[in-house]
């Protein structure tokens, strides 16, 4: 019996040597995607684009084992530049990263905010959606001509909701369309949500005339009818949703958001490119795909240095259409 312990010992901890990557294969562990505690920040409210899409991703990523256990929060305000701030002062923090999009690159401008996305470190853009102009079920307005026609008549007086600040996606759709339609942009009455999932209980309450986001935040209360599709803002109509496209209505229209991914300033390279590396296999996994298809999102994949270019450029396109829109 005393010959046999040393021995029995030695093969426990030969098992305990040998076990962890035995019980990892498969888990992201060979790629080097496995970041553990990561965490998603989502500077919108629940139920908005940057949720969805943080939550989608996280969930996508994991069941594809490419890391486990990623925490998404949220954190508010000032059309995302609260977290934005909050994201730049976790310099070199590798295991922090923010869903983003169109409207936080004019929630910076419109709000004169003091971080700027050129303060943080791209990873990658993701997605890019055509915005709906949507009504309550109950709304008076059955199509997107009976609701232009309206507006034309007293803009001041139907108000649009956008789930995001002045500068930003939902904002700068309908100014696009007011000026398709003939009406002035600075007769707009244009009310800011924090996000989707906010502005939609007043398109429901009938609080603002019509409400103008993403078609993956949407898409559900579309299909169950409590929402009234009445067109959507990109080049072509969105597969399974009845409404036109704006231009097909005669509106001069064509316009597309985006979202994506950026982490704080200071990361090393070894922790941006394992970032950029978990988004590399998230978009290459069938679960991504299921989940773009599911949401109505195009695929709009840029990585690192490319996805920063990417940002300078929306910038300046920002800063052009409210000058181009007097506002």
């Amino acid at each position: 019996m005393r010959l046999r312990t040393p021995f029995a010992l030695l093969g426990a901890a030969v098992l305990v040597l040998v076990g962890p990557p035995l019980l990892t294969a498969g888990s992201g562990s060979e790629t080097g995607t496995q970041i553990p505690g990561l965490r998603f920040m989502v500077p919108n409210t629940p139920g908005g684009g940057y949720d969805i899409t943080a939550r989608t991703a996280a969930k996508n990523a994991e069941d594809a084992e490419l890391t486990h256990n990623i925490e998404v929060f949220n954190l508010p305000g000032a059309g995302g530049t609260v977290g934005l701030s909050r994201l730049v002062s976790e310099h070199g923090n590798g295991k922090l990263a923010m869903s983003m999009g169109l409207g936080v690159v004019g929630a910076v401008r419109s709000n004169d905010a003091p971080k700027t996305l050129g303060d943080t470190t791209p990873i990658a853009r993701l997605t890019e959606e055509q915005d709906v102009v949507v009504v309550a079920k109950d709304s008076p307005y059955k199509t997107i001509d009976d609701l232009i026609g309206a507006w034309k008549k007293s803009p001041g007086k139907l108000p649009v909701g956008g789930g995001s600040s002045p500068g930003g996606p939902d904002h700068l759709a309908p100014m696009l369309m007011a000026r398709a339609a003939g009406i002035p942009p600075k007769q707009v009455n244009y009310i800011p949500f924090d996000g989707g999932g906010e502005l939609l209980a007043s398109i429901l309450g009938n609080k603002v005339a019509f409400g103008v986001s993403g078609v993956g935040e949407y898409l559900d209360q579309i299909k169950a009818g409590e929402l009234r599709l009445l067109a959507v803002t990109g080049p072509e109509r969105v597969e399974g949703l009845d409404a036109p496209t704006l231009k097909e209505a005669g509106y001069d229209v064509d316009f597309t958001n985006w979202r994506g991914i950026v982490a704080p300033p200071g990361l090393t390279d070894k922790e941006r490119d394992k970032l950029v590396r978990l988004l590399e296999e998230l978009h290459g996994s069938d679960e991504w795909r299921k989940s773009l298809e599911q949401n109505g999102w195009d695929d709009a994949f840029l990585t690192g240095e490319k996805f920063g270019a990417f940002l300078d450029a929306e910038d300046k396109r920002v800063v052009s259409v409210l000058k181009e829109l007097g506002l």
